[in-house]
């Protein structure tokens, strides 16, 4: 059994801090603080830090005279350190606020308790016993005293037989005089307790070589230790050595050190060693000391790059991409959604930003050519018992069998807890069926959603799957099977899952594939069968007629039918089927709710998706006049010539290319072909016409691009970002391409023509807006015509 022990939300954290301070602006102001600073506002999900926080921002706002609050996790901490010396001061030594609150007795209180928290931390202990404080040279009674006086920071208890222990009031307190001890015993004496061979420095020559030292060597200790029990130790010592932190600890601190110089050279030591091999949580902890050092330089360099939009264009340093790690972790969106693509669509991208998908609910990875170790590296996340991953789409991926394998071994592991995995044009084998079949029969396997559209599903593949739909384990609900060509070969294998006994599935998505009214009739004998659970079934531009309907209509009126949505779009249902189904709606004994049937026609009984063809026309106001027009408009050419259309706002002025005048807003099919260099593409109308780069074909959000060269298809483009594609180079391939688009479902897919064979080349998945124009950027000596 696994417990797990959560802080406060950010909710919780805002109503803590309301409760605390019955003064609305001043608890408005200590949440907003809180708000400016990642770190402040990451470690109050610890009430006890929340309660530090407030308790150190409540006395600022009362006693400061001007400048700033407290941002950082060590000048928190040295604030509240200040306040527990001043009640101490009041409280029990009978002096006023304005005296000075760092007694000779407080120093020495401190200066033990300091040394006890770190003999212990480096034991690993945060209970002490008599034993314990004898070590450091504290007496039971002294510490009983201390526990009086400093209350917020060491208390007393009883232990199991009634004997004393004490110990800090949260693990973070004793790591912060931890450090302080370290930082005071090498500032007074130059005595380097974090060295095995202890060695004094108090030459003034060697002073500042000792002080580098002694702070990489606290950075490499911290590095060393195995559970990261000296990752905040660390913090807090580099936090130390900023003269602007040592001022505040004027009194206890007799002498300062550290110089601007140890801080940079410091600084730049931590980079060096972001860019060796380290664990994230060892990297992350390192971003925070650059923090604590008031250093944010990697940080707000890769936070450019993400503004700007060019990420994927920088080869980044490991150490970039561990910045690009922090900023991920630490952002204060809540990692919903990962999304590869948006920072690059490379395999170093996603091994690297492994522990965001981590961290995330829901990751969309789709890399070309994705290998074993990038399979692997997914598996990593999906194994682990701390993963946040509840989807996964991998959707666009070429996936080996022995990648696929790799996949299979952490979707069957007990601590995997994915719920939905997307494979949509995946490529897979008749094996990755066979193991799919395996995942969805394994007692431990979470999957209640899977999409395995536009993958080919032949007649033994698909009773490879349908073995795992039916076991006893299978816990899926939803079953997306759209686009998947050759279902018309297959007998009933994938049908008969419905009436299983064992089978849960709610939704089922047929889209898309040639049925014909024979596969419809085997499907409604399995929706009408009594164990049929199915609520959801879309059957949209599946070649179905009135006769099909005729089939569908009986089994709705079956006593056991659950069906309440039905999605019977781009079919020819015809007259009788329309009044069959409609009636149907009205009849008590349907639970039908919703049924789509429009559009419909005779025109998408056409099988593929060239029933979505349409005719497209050139919008002659936005030709740029480099572009000739010939064919009855339908073949554009690049030509060195100004042609002389009339001026016009719509005319593209610099970029050589053009805008169709059809706005489509649901599914569309086109092909062109093309010689040279051209960009195919489709765009938002508002795309800009006055400009250079930033206005053609891909390279801005508003519009999604191909590039073929004279070589084939290259690579698409959308945003300014591009990914490579492969593409056949046979000559049975011509130069014409497809375009297929699915506005609702947000779908954009391009196809290399051979014969009467689509080749897929790349999918865009997005939500679209606005009406979709397709368009043609056309580079020299180059043509594109309409087919």
């Amino acid at each position: 059994m696994v417990t797990e022990i959560r802080g406060f939300t950010d909710p919780q954290k805002e109503e803590y801090i309301k409760k605390k301070f019955r003064d609305e602006e001043q608890a408005s102001r200590i949440i907003s603080h809180i708000k400016t600073s990642r770190s402040l506002h990451i470690m109050c999900h610890i009430p006890v830090f929340c309660w530090i926080t407030a308790t150190v921002l409540e006395d600022e706002l009362k006693t400061r005279e001007g400048g700033q609050l407290p941002k950082t996790l060590t000048e928190m901490y040295i604030h509240f350190l200040v306040v527990q010396a001043k009640v101490k001061k009041v409280k029990y030594d009978g002096g006023a606020e304005t005296d000075p609150h760092w007694s000779p007795e407080s120093r020495k209180m401190i200066e033990s308790l300091g040394k006890l928290a770190f003999v212990q931390l480096q034991k690993g202990n945060l209970i002490f016993y008599e034993s314990d404080l004898t070590e450091c040279g504290i007496g039971i009674r002294a510490a009983s005293v201390y526990s009086g006086v400093f209350t917020q920071i060491f208390k007393e208890e009883r232990g199991l037989y009634q004997d004393k222990v004490f110990c800090f009031i949260h693990l973070s307190v004793q790591e912060f005089l931890a450090a302080l001890h370290v930082h005071l015993t090498f500032i007074n004496s130059g005595l380097n307790l974090l060295e095995e061979q202890q060695t004094t420095s108090k030459n003034s020559d060697t002073r500042e070589s000792a002080e580098k030292l002694f702070y990489q060597s606290a950075v490499n200790k911290a590095l060393q230790s195995p559970n990261g029990h000296l990752d905040l130790f660390l913090r807090f010592l580099l936090g130390l050595s900023l003269q602007t932190n040592q001022i505040l600890l004027r009194g206890l601190l007799t002498q300062t050190g550290s110089s601007s110089q140890t801080n940079q050279e410091t600084v730049q030591f931590i980079k060096e060693k972001l860019n060796e091999t380290l664990s994230s949580e060892k990297t992350i902890n390192l971003f925070h000391c650059l923090n604590e050092l008031n250093d944010r330089s990697l940080v707000e360099e890769i936070q450019e790059y993400l503004r700007s939009g060019r990420l994927s264009r920088y080869k980044l340093s490991p150490a970039q991409w561990s910045a690009l790690v922090f900023i991920l972790l630490s952002s204060e969106k809540d990692l919903d959604v990962f999304d590869l693509k948006k920072y690059s669509a490379s395999e170093e991208a996603l091994l690297r930003l492994l522990p965001v998908v981590k961290a995330s609910n829901k990751a969309l990875i789709s890399v070309p050519n994705l290998s074993e170790t990038g399979c692997e590296g997914v598996s990593s996340v999906l194994r682990s018992q701390y993963s946040s991953l509840r989807e996964l789409n991998l959707s666009i991926n070429s996936l080996e069998d022995s990648g696929f394998k790799i996949f299979s071994a952490a979707l069957e592991s007990p601590h995997c807890r994915l719920e939905t995995l997307r494979l949509n044009i995946c490529n897979l084998s008749e094996r990755s069926y066979e193991t799919l079949s395996s995942i969805l029969s394994s007692q431990s396997s979470s999957l209640k959603e899977l999409d395995l559209g536009n993958n080919k599903l032949h007649d033994s593949a698909g009773k490879l799957l349908s073995i795992g739909l039916k076991s006893l384990n299978c816990k899926l609900n939803n079953l997306r099977l759209d686009h998947c060509n050759s279902l018309e070969r297959i007998c009933e294998a994938p049908f008969s899952v419905l009436n299983s006994q064992y089978s849960n599935l709610r939704g089922l998505d047929l889209s898309n594939n040639d049925l014909h009214d024979s596969k419809v009739n085997l499907l409604s004998v399995s929706v009408k069968g009594p164990h049929c659970k199915l609520e959801t079934l879309s059957l949209s531009g599946c070649l179905i007629t009135g006769e099909g309907c005729t089939y569908l209509a009986s089994a709705l009126s079956s006593n056991p039918s659950h069906l309440r949505e039905l999605d019977l779009s781009y079919n020819h249902p015809g007259h009788s089927g329309m009044k069959l189904l409609s009636a149907g709606l009205k009849d008590p004994g349907w639970r039908l709710d919703t049924l789509r049937v429009e559009p419909a026609g005779v025109r998408w009984l056409r099988p593929g998706l060239r029933k979505y063809s349409c005719e497209l026309t050139i919008d002659t106001n936005t030709v740029n006049t480099k572009l000739q027009l010939s064919d009855n408009n339908r073949k554009v050419t690049r030509v060195e010539e100004v042609q002389s259309y009339p001026d016009h706002p719509d005319r593209f002025d610099v970029c050589k290319q053009l805008l169709c005048r059809n706005g489509l807003t649901g599914r569309c099919y086109w092909e062109v072909e093309w010689r040279g260099d051209v960009y195919i593409s489709v765009s938002y109308r508002r795309i800009r016409r006055k400009g250079g780069r930033d206005c053609v074909f891909g390279h801005n959000y508003q519009s999604w691009s191909l590039y073929c060269d004279y070589n084939g298809p290259c690579h698409v483009w959308h945003n300014n970002r591009q990914i490579s594609i492969s593409s056949s180079s046979s000559s049975s391939v011509s130069n014409r391409v497809a375009v297929y688009v699915d506005c609702p479902a947000g779908t954009l897919s391009f196809y290399r023509v051979s014969s009467d064979t689509l080749i897929h080349l790349h999918t865009f998945n997005t939500t679209f807006t606005e009406p979709l124009y397709p368009g043609f950027t056309v580079g020299h000596g180059s043509s594109v015509s309409l087919c």
